[in-house]
């Protein structure tokens, strides 16, 4: 890639997707700080969904965003540009999670091993309102997210993925079947199964602190970042004029 010059920060935070990974094909660096930035998250959560660990996914992330960096010439918009860096990460992260040789089959992305009972799990009821001041209200939200992130971590591996992409980031159906290389009506069983799961464990109380799980530190997206930046200037022999903008 040819350095080009960098366009300031604001402006390429707001542009599209397809632009974006075209700016960053010609070496834009702010473009691609303002990608990092915009998915991070989402592909933290991808992998942190696969290896059910923090700082293994946060070096799976930043190898995700060394790969897209350098096909980032290849991609041709037949999908979202989230759903293509979300397959990478996937990819990064099933690679990792293989060289562990914990167990001969560690993880399943095929079809369900056992047939599924047939019955989906139906969509659980709006957690109550309970009688707390608002202090108490956000203590009590800290403490459930933290049983939900134990609960989702305890989900099998095939299930916890699909979980995190569909309830945690918001993918839908097609958007997570095209991330996993899964069929649509997998995604579907395996995403009830496991809210099922979650359901008997932490019962109302799940909807209303789910959207909190797996908080992403503004610190860890800068590290991303920055190491992402790092390896990108070793392989350039280029380096930042001046350090990325904090988040």
């Amino acid at each position: 890639m040819q350095a080009q010059p960098a366009v300031a920060r604001t402006a390429a935070s707001d542009i599209p997707d397809k632009e974006i990974a075209q700016r960053i094909a010609t070496g834009d660096r702010s473009a691609l700080v303002a990608l990092m930035r915009r998915y991070n998250q989402k592909l933290y959560r991808t992998a942190r969904s696969i290896l059910g660990d923090d700082a293994e996914a946060e070096d799976a992330c930043q190898d995700a965003w060394f790969h897209a960096w350098r096909a980032i010439g290849e991609f041709r918009a037949d999908a979202a540009l989230s759903t293509w860096l979300v397959r990478i990460a996937a990819n990064e992260a099933l690679g990792r999670l293989r060289k562990r040789k914990r167990r001969a089959d560690v993880i399943w992305l095929g079809g369900d091993r056992a047939q599924h009972d047939g019955e989906e799990d139906p969509q659980m009821s709006e957690a109550s309102e309970g009688p707390f001041d608002p202090p108490e209200r956000a203590a009590m939200r800290t403490q459930m997210r933290e049983l939900i992130e134990a609960a989702i971590d305890g989900l099998p591996a095939e299930l916890r993925v699909v979980f995190v992409l569909r309830a945690v980031e918001d993918l839908s159906v097609e958007q997570t079947a095209q991330c996993l290389g899964i069929p649509q009506p997998t995604v579907r069983t395996r995403y009830f199964r496991a809210r099922g799961r979650l359901r008997d464990a932490l019962a109302r109380e799940f909807d209303t602190c789910v959207d909190d799980a797996f908080s992403f530190a503004g610190e860890r997206c800068d590290r991303i970042v920055a190491s992402v930046l790092r390896r990108i200037d070793a392989e350039t022999g280029s380096a930042l004029s001046r350090p990325p903008e904090q988040g």
